[in-house]
C-alpha cells in the first residue's frame, strides 16, 4: 500500500472513531434518559399509594430495579432511636428467609447508617470496619449501597442495596438515583402515615360513639366491656385483647373478658398485680407497654408469656378519683411492629371515652338500686302493716279457738299451726329488715358484694350462676368474714369457669346465726383425681384461718359441690 492511500484512509478512521464515541454517548444520554423516566414512573407510583406497608414494600422493589441490584431491604428504625423495628427485603425466597432466621435488629453495617445517616458505598462490604459477617444460611454478598430515608428531618429508615447484577460496583449514578428515590419516598411515607393516622382516627370516634350508644341503649356491663375489647384489637391490629379488674382484696386481678389467642384458658383467669403488665398499669395509673412481653423481666408472673407474643400495652379504663374500673391489654405478635405514640395516643383517648361511659352507666345503674331500695322500702311497709298483722291476728285466733277444741288431736295440730305462723312471722320480720338496710357509702353490704361477683362471672362462665341467699348476711356477718366470702365465692367461680366446663351453676349463701355457709355446686366434669385440688388450697386455708371448714366433693349426679363454712363471732 502507498504512502498516498495510507494518507487518504486516516481521515476515514477518525470519522469511524468520532461516530463510535458518539453512539456510545449516545447509549449513555439514551440509558440516562431511560434511568431517569424510570425514576420518574417509582416516584409517581409511590406516590399514589397511600397504605403504609404497600408503600415501603413498593420503594424496595423500585431501589433494586432502578440500580440493578439483586438483593434491596428497608429497615425502619424503632422507637430507641437504636435498632430496627421493622425489616423489608427482596430478592430472597421465603425459604432463604426461613433458613437465616430472625431479622436483623440493626446491628454490624446496617447500624452504621443508623449512628451515620449519610451515603455509604462499598466495593466490599466485608472490608468495613463495622461488619462481622453473616448469619448461617445467608447469601453471600459483596458491593453495597446504603442511603437514609428521612421524614421531616427525621430518619425514618435505611435503604440497604448489596450485589449489582453483572458483578459491577454501585456507582455515583446509582447513588444519586438512590438518594433521589429516598427523598421521594419520605415524602410519600410521611402522606400514607397522615393518610392512616386520619383514618384510624376516624375508626377510633366511630369505635367511641358506638360504645356510648351500646351504654345508653342499656346493654349490660359484660357485652360493653367485649365490644371496647373488640374495637380496640380491631382498630389497633392486635392478636390479642384483655379486659382485667381488681379483685376485692386489692392484689389480684381477674380477666373479665378474653379475645384472641387462648381466650378460653385466660378468661375468669385471676393473676397478681406483680409481675404482669396488666397489674403495673393499675398500679400506676397510666399507660404501660412492653417491646416483647414473652420474654420482659419485669413480667415474669405474666400468664400470657407463654401465647408467643411480642410488643404489648395496658391502658386504664377510669382513673377518675384515683379509681380504675378495669385495664384494656393489647399485644401483638413476635416480631411484629411496637405500640408509636401516634397509636397510643388515640387509644388513651379511647380508654378516657370508654371509662366516661362506664361512668355514666355505673351511675344510672346507681339510680336503677336508689329506685330498687325505695320500691323495697314500700314492699317492707306493706308486708309489715297488712301480712305480718294479719298473720298475728289469724295466730291468736286459732290459738282462742284451740281450748275450746276437746279433741286433742285436733289441738295439737291447731297448735303446730299456730307454732309455723310465728315461725312464718319470724321469717318475714327477718326479710323486712333485710329489705329495709341500705348500704352505707363506701361499703356496700355483702348482699350487694356477692351479687356483683355473680354478675361478673356471667361472662367467664357464658350463662348467670344461679343465686340465693338466706340470713341476716349484712348485719350477722364481720366485716373480715364478709371479704372472706367474697374472695372465696370469686375463687369458686373462676375455677368453675375455667375447668368445670358446667352448664349449670348454684350459689347458696347463708347465715345460720352462728355460721356461714357458702355453697357452690356445678354440673361440670367434676374433680379428677386431684388435678384441681391444689387450686382450691387457698380457700381451705382462708377456713382454716376463720376456724372454719372447707369441703370439695362430688355428688352422685356429677358435677362438683363445694362448702365453704366459718363460724360467727360476735
Amino acid at each position: 500500500m502507498g504512502g498516498d492511500e495510507v494518507r487518504s484512509r486516516i481521515p476515514q478512521l477518525r470519522l469511524d472513531e468520532l461516530l463510535e464515541e458518539l453512539q456510545a454517548r449516545i447509549d449513555v444520554a439514551r440509558g440516562t434518559r431511560d434511568r431517569v423516566h424510570s425514576l420518574l414512573e417509582v416516584v409517581l407510583s409511590v406516590g399514589r399509594e397511600l397504605d403504609l406497608t404497600q408503600v415501603l414494600r413498593r420503594i424496595v422493589e423500585a431501589a433494586a430495579g432502578l440500580v440493578d441490584a439483586r438483593y434491596a431491604a428497608l429497615g425502619v428504625i424503632g422507637p430507641d432511636g437504636e435498632s430496627l423495628s421493622q425489616f423489608l427485603t427482596v430478592g430472597m425466597s421465603d425459604e432463604e428467609i426461613a433458613g437465616i432466621g430472625a431479622y436483623p435488629t440493626g446491628k454490624g453495617l446496617l447500624g452504621e447508617l443508623i449512628s451515620h445517616p449519610e451515603p455509604l458505598r462499598l466495593g466490599d462490604l466485608s472490608q468495613h470496619g463495622a461488619s462481622y459477617g453473616f448469619p448461617a444460611g445467608h447469601p453471600p454478598m459483596r458491593t453495597f449501597l446504603g442511603v437514609p430515608v428521612r421524614v421531616r428531618e427525621e430518619v425514618f429508615g435505611n435503604l440497604y442495596l448489596t450485589d449489582k447484577h453483572g458483578g459491577e460496583d454501585f456507582d455515583a449514578d446509582d447513588e444519586s438515583v438512590i438518594a433521589t428515590l429516598a427523598v421521594a419516598a419520605g415524602v410519600a411515607i410521611d402522606n400514607a402515615r397522615l393518610y392512616e393516622e386520619a383514618q384510624r382516627q376516624q375508626r377510633w370516634l366511630s369505635a367511641s360513639a358506638e360504645i356510648t350508644r351500646t351504654l345508653l341503649s342499656g346493654s349490660s356491663h359484660s357485652q360493653v366491656m367485649q365490644l371496647i375489647a373488640q374495637r380496640a384489637r380491631e382498630i389497633t391490629g392486635a392478636v390479642l385483647a384483655d379486659i382485667v379488674v381488681p379483685q376485692v382484696d386489692g392484689e389480684t386481678l381477674r380477666v373479665e373478658f378474653a379475645l384472641g389467642g387462648n381466650a378460653s384458658k385466660r378468661s375468669g383467669l385471676v393473676v397478681r398485680r406483680e409481675g404482669t403488665l396488666s397489674g403495673a398499669a393499675w398500679t400506676e395509673g397510666a399507660q404501660v407497654s412492653t417491646a416483647d412481653l414473652a420474654t420482659d423481666p419485669r413480667l415474669i408472673g405474666d400468664p400470657r408469656r407463654s401465647e408467643r407474643l411480642g410488643p404489648a400495652v395496658a391502658v386504664p379504663l377510669g382513673r377518675a378519683e384515683d379509681r380504675i374500673d378495669a385495664v384494656l391489654l393489647l399485644a401483638r405478635g413476635t416480631g411484629e411492629a411496637l405500640f408509636t405514640e401516634r397509636e397510643t395516643g388515640p387509644l388513651l383517648g379511647f380508654a378516657d371515652q370508654a371509662a366516661l361511659g362506664l361512668e355514666l352507666a355505673n351511675r344510672r345503674r346507681d339510680a336503677e338500686q336508689l329506685a330498687m331500695l325505695e320500691d323495697r322500702d314500700r314492699i317492707a311497709r306493706d308486708l309489715h302493716d297488712l301480712a305480718i298483722q294479719r298473720l298475728f291476728a289469724t295466730g291468736m285466733t286459732l290459738q282462742s279457738a284451740a281450748r275450746f277444741i276437746d279433741h286433742t288431736g285436733a289441738s295439737d295440730r291447731v297448735l303446730r299451726a299456730v307454732g309455723d305462723l310465728d315461725e312464718t312471722i319470724k321469717i318475714i320480720r327477718s326479710t323486712i329488715f333485710g329489705l329495709r338496710v341500705r348500704e352505707e357509702e363506701g361499703a356496700p353490704g355483702l348482699r350487694s358484694r356477692v351479687v356483683r361477683v355473680a354478675e361478673e362471672a356471667q361472662a367467664a362462665l357464658g350463662f348467670p350462676p344461679r343465686l340465693s341467699m338466706e340470713g341476716l348476711l349484712d348485719t350477722d356477718v364481720p366485716a373480715e368474714t364478709a371479704d372472706h366470702v367474697v374472695a372465696v365465692l370469686g375463687e369458686a367461680l373462676s375455677n368453675a369457669a375455667r375447668h368445670a366446663r358446667a352448664g349449670r351453676v348454684e350459689v347458696v349463701l347463708q347465715a345460720t346465726g352462728s355460721q356461714v355457709v357458702l355453697t357452690v355446686q356445678d354440673d361440670g366434669v367434676g374433680i379428677a383425681g386431684h388435678g384441681r385440688r391444689s387450686g382450691l388450697r387457698n380457700l381451705d386455708e382462708r377456713a382454716a384461718r376463720s376456724g372454719g371448714v372447707f369441703e370439695v366433693s362430688s355428688p352422685a349426679a356429677g358435677g362438683t359441690r363445694l362448702v365453704w363454712s366459718v363460724p360467727l363471732v360476735h
